[in-house]
């Protein structure tokens, strides 16, 4: 797969329909855990056409803006780590547990009452039906396995290591069987790293690992704050991140616009490839290509082109699609400013 210096993408979740998901309710509280079939507004009967749909409404608005790395922009998920965390065996979906998320507030998350394992594929049927609507690129996202295990009431291992490792195996089965069917690129999802940076010493880098072993593409680590609908005040740093330089993923994707970071913080990565956040989702003005230019020329001063690939901060999925289009559109512009 051989890419331009300077290469865009979507962080992973793009714009979803209001025909298609309720987005005001799913709006009102932070990226549900569990299964909440009822934020759907297309009967079950038709929701995966609806989804389909979607998905090429995504890819077409990528194509159009120009995005050289594309993504199925999420569409058939309520968030962005309960679709597959789920569909896994050891779940009692019938009783959810409880844990404390990123703000301090108890919320509904999966009860893990048996051995985590991947019954079937979740995503793998869905491959097929992307590369017959794109030629470029395309990257998946899963959740990552220590974010999966915070989000979890534990209620069968010994510790949560022990279930880090089992849903570790349970994204390894799936990752390679997308590998297979054709997928270039597979990012996990883990937020949680940075959240909780003490347990994520214990055991995330050993759990990463796990789950990327016997990659055969592509592989590519998110580490956010939390989606900037939700979270206004970011911090300044990463609390977990130089450490993420010695797992095995390929590539590490970090928010940098809406924090303002400073990035002299690359210099943590020196054996990485980095997806600079260049856009804010908390602000929906467009960013001009010129800002845009400007961000990408900061991170330009620590890392050389061929080491970056251009991105907005995280998932766009709370934005209109007219904002959201708008700035994938000017992320591009600004690319080519600064590329030429």
């Amino acid at each position: 797969m051989k890419l331009r210096n300077l290469p865009t993408s979507l962080v992973g979740s793009y714009a979803q329909p209001d025909w298609l998901i309720d987005k005001s309710r799913l709006g009102q509280k932070l990226p549900p855990r569990v299964v909440l079939n009822d934020l759907w507004r297309v009967e079950a009967p038709y929701l995966e056409e609806a989804q389909n749909d979607a998905t090429r409404i995504a890819l077409d608005d990528q194509h159009l803006a120009g995005v050289d790395i594309v993504t199925d922009g999420e569409m058939r998920r309520e968030s962005y780590s309960n679709r597959f965390a789920n569909a896994l065996s050891g779940i009692d979906l019938d009783n959810p547990g409880e844990a404390i998320d990123r703000t301090g507030k108890a919320v509904p998350v999966p009860r893990v009452s048996g051995e985590i394992r991947r019954a079937a594929p979740v995503e793998v049927q869905f491959v097929e039906f992307l590369r017959a609507h794109t030629d470029r690129p395309i990257k998946l996202t899963l959740p990552g396995p220590f974010t999966m295990t915070q989000q979890a009431q534990n209620d069968y291992y010994p510790d949560d290591g022990s279930l880090a490792m089992a849903y570790a195996a349970a994204v390894n089965e799936e990752m390679k069987d997308l590998f297979a069917a054709g997928i270039d690129i597979i990012q996990l999802d883990e937020p949680y790293v940075q959240a909780r940076p003490e347990a994520a010493r214990e055991y995330a880098v050993e759990a990463i690992d796990k789950a990327l072993e016997g990659a055969t593409g592509t592989t590519v680590l998110h580490v956010c704050f939390g989606y900037g609908k939700h979270v206004a005040d970011k911090p300044d740093g990463y609390a977990f991140l130089d450490e993420l330089d010695a797992c095995t993923a390929d590539e590490i994707s970090i928010e940098c616009a809406q924090p303002r970071l400073k990035l002299d913080i690359l210099q943590g990565l020196p054996t990485k490839r980095v997806h600079v956040g260049v856009i804010d989702l908390r602000d929906t003005t467009i960013e001009t290509p010129e800002i845009v230019a400007e961000r990408i020329q900061a991170a330009l001063a620590f890392l050389p082109a061929e080491r970056i690939v251009v991105a907005p901060d995280c998932g766009m999925k709370y934005l209109t699609r007219e904002v959201a289009f708008g700035k994938l559109r000017n992320m591009v512009a600004g690319r080519d400013l600064v590329a030429g």
